[in-house]
C-alpha cells in the first residue's frame, strides 16, 4: 500500500455496508471499495490495482462491479484492468466515446450489486460533460453518494479541463449538478468525492475536510450559499494553472489503460548515469531536499518522494522523455515508480540506489538551504535576487517586494529569465523551491534554497506586497 492510506468505516446507521477509502495523497485523490461482507464494488480505482486487490482479500470479499464517475483528467484509471482481471462488470457512461467494451450506464439507471446494496446513476455534468455520480443505497434510502469531480468537500471540481470552449457551459452545469444532488438526496447522505484532497482537479479548497454529508455541504459549500452568477464568476476567477500531463490522461483513459507493470527497472552504474546526464536525459534524485542540498550528482534534479512527486515530475518533464531515478533504497524507487505509472509514465530507463558517492566519481554538487529570517539579514548586507516559484495566483496574493515570479512549471524554459548573480529561491513551503534550485544548480547558477513556510516571511521583516499583503 505504498504512498497511500486505507481507512475503513461503516456506512449508514445499520452498519450493513463498509467502505474502504484508498487515499492517494500525492495526487489528492480517493478511490473506494464498498462491500457487504461478501460482495464488493469499486469506484474510480487508481492504476495500481494491487492496492484494491489487497483490500478485497483482507475483507474476504469478491469484487463484482467497477464504476467510473468520469473519464479522468489527472490519472490513468485501473478500472478496465481490474474488471478484466476479475471478470467484473465495468460501468462507464454510455455517452463516453471509449475504445473498449463496458457496461454503458445512463442517468436514472439502478445497478443492483447485491441484495444489500445498489447504485443509482445521477448525471452530474460540470467537471466533464458526461460526469456521473452514484447514489449508494442499502435498503430503501441512500446512505452515500460517490461524487467524483462534481460535489467536493467545500468546493466543486474545476470546469475548465476540457478546454476553454466548454468552460462556460460546464461551470453552469456544475452549479446545477450540485443543486440536483441536494434536491434528490437526504441530508444525512455521505458525500464521497474522488478529488479535492489537494488535487488540481478541485476548483477550490476543502480546507482539510476528510468527511462530509449533503447537509454539511449545504451549510459550508459556496455552491449552495451563493447565487449562480456570483458563484460562477468566483469559481472562474479562482482557477489556476494545472499540470501539463493532464492533456494525456483523458485520451489514455478513453483508450483503456493496460495493467501497470511495477517490475523493477534496470540498474544504472556510474558510467551510464554520467552518459545520461551528459546527453541531457532526466536523472531524478528522490531523496529529501535536505539530503539533496548537502550533496548530489551534478546535473540531477531533485523531486523528493516525500512531496507531490508525480504531480511535479509529470508537470515539468517533456512527455515521453527518458527518465532515470536515484534513491536511498530500492523501496524508495519502487514507491516513485508506483506514483509514475498512475499518470502514465510507464517506462524507466533505469535506477540506482545508495548514496551520491556511489553514483559518480566527480565532486558532488551542493547548495545552501536557508530560512526567510536569513534572507532578511542577507538583504541588509548585499544584493541578492529573490525568485518566487509559486504559481502566478499565489504570487499575486502576496509576495516579497522585488521578487521575480517564475512559476515552477515554467522554470525549465525560463532559466535565462532568472536574474544573474546570487539567487534565493522560495515557494510556499520548500518542496518546489528545491526542485527549482536543483534546475538552477544544474545550469551552473549560484542558488540558495529557502526551505521555510512563506507565512514566516513577514515575521522575518521582509516587506510584502500584493492583494493580501
Amino acid at each position: 500500500m505504498s504512498a497511500a492510506e486505507t481507512t475503513s468505516q461503516p456506512l449508514g446507521g445499520t452498519g450493513a455496508l463498509t467502505i474502504e477509502v484508498l487515499d492517494t495523497p500525492t495526487l489528492g485523490d480517493r478511490s473506494y471499495v464498498v462491500h457487504d461482507g461478501q460482495v464488493a464494488l469499486v469506484i474510480d480505482p487508481q492504476r495500481d490495482i494491487d492496492r484494491v486487490l489487497e483490500v478485497a482479500e483482507a475483507a474476504k470479499v469478491r469484487i463484482t462491479h467497477v464504476f467510473e464517475t468520469h473519464i479522468h483528467n489527472d490519472y490513468l484509471t485501473g478500472g478496465l484492468a481490474l474488471a478484466q482481471l476479475l471478470g467484473a462488470a465495468y460501468h462507464v457512461n454510455a455517452q463516453d466515446p471509449v475504445s473498449f467494451e463496458r457496461v454503458g450506464v445512463r442517468d436514472g439507471d439502478v445497478v443492483e450489486v447485491s441484495p444489500a446494496m445498489s447504485l443509482r446513476v445521477i448525471a452530474t455534468p460540470g467537471h466533464t460533460l458526461t460526469h456521473l455520480s452514484y447514489a449508494l443505497s442499502s435498503g430503501a434510502e441512500p446512505v452515500g453518494v460517490f461524487t467524483g469531480g462534481s460535489l467536493l468537500f467545500g468546493s466543486t471540481g474545476r470546469p475548465d479541463l476540457m478546454g476553454p470552449e466548454h468552460t462556460q457551459e460546464l461551470v453552469h452545469h456544475q452549479y446545477a449538478s450540485a443543486h440536483r444532488l441536494a434536491d434528490e438526496l437526504p441530508g444525512h447522505t455521505h458525500v464521497l468525492p474522488t478529488h479535492g484532497f489537494g488535487s488540481f482537479c478541485s476548483a477550490g479548497s476543502s480546507e482539510g475536510a476528510t468527511a462530509s454529508t449533503i447537509a454539511q455541504e449545504m451549510q459550508q459549500n459556496p455552491a449552495y450559499s451563493m447565487e449562480e452568477q456570483a458563484w460562477v464568476e468566483q469559481t472562474l476567477a479562482g482557477l489556476d494553472a494545472y499540470p501539463a500531463y493532464y492533456v494525456h490522461m483523458s485520451p489514455g483513459n478513453s483508450a483503456g489503460p493496460e495493467r501497470a507493470d511495477l517490475s523493477a527497472p534496470e540498474l544504472a552504474d556510474k558510467s551510464i548515469l554520467a552518459q545520461r546526464i551528459q546527453t541531457g536525459e532526466w536523472v531524478v534524485d528522490l531523496r529529501n531536499r535536505t539530503a539533496f542540498a548537502s550533496g548530489h550528482v551534478t546535473g540531477t534534479f531533485n523531486f523528493g518522494i516525500d512531496g507531490q512527486f508525480a504531480t511535479y515530475v509529470g508537470w515539468l518533464i517533456p512527455w515521453g522523455a527518458p527518465l532515470t531515478l536515484l534513491g536511498d533504497t530500492p523501496e524508495q524507487v519502487a514507491e516513485a515508480q508506483r506514483e509514475l505509472v498512475r499518470i502514465g509514465i510507464d517506462r524507466l530507463e533505469g535506477a540506482a540506489t545508495g548514496s551520491p558517492q556511489e553514483w559518480t566519481d566527480e565532486t558532488l554538487g551542493s547548495f545552501q538551504r536557508a530560512e526567510f529570517a536569513e534572507l532578511a539579514q542577507v538583504r541588509h548586507h548585499r544584493k541578492v535576487a529573490v525568485l518566487d516559484v509559486r504559481r502566478a495566483q499565489e504570487f499575486d496574493e502576496g509576495h516579497i517586494e522585488g521578487a521575480v515570479n517564475i512559476p515552477i512549471h515554467e522554470i525549465l524554459d525560463r532559466v535565462d529569465d532568472v536574474p544573474t548573480g546570487e539567487v534565493w529561491v522560495h515557494c510556499a513551503g520548500g518542496y518546489r523551491s528545491s526542485i527549482a534550485a536543483s534546475v538552477l544548480a544544474a545550469a551552473g547558477r549560484h542558488v540558495v534554497s529557502v526551505d521555510d513556510n512563506f507565512e514566516r516571511a513577514a515575521e522575518a521583516g521582509l516587506p510584502l506586497t500584493g492583494a493580501s499583503a
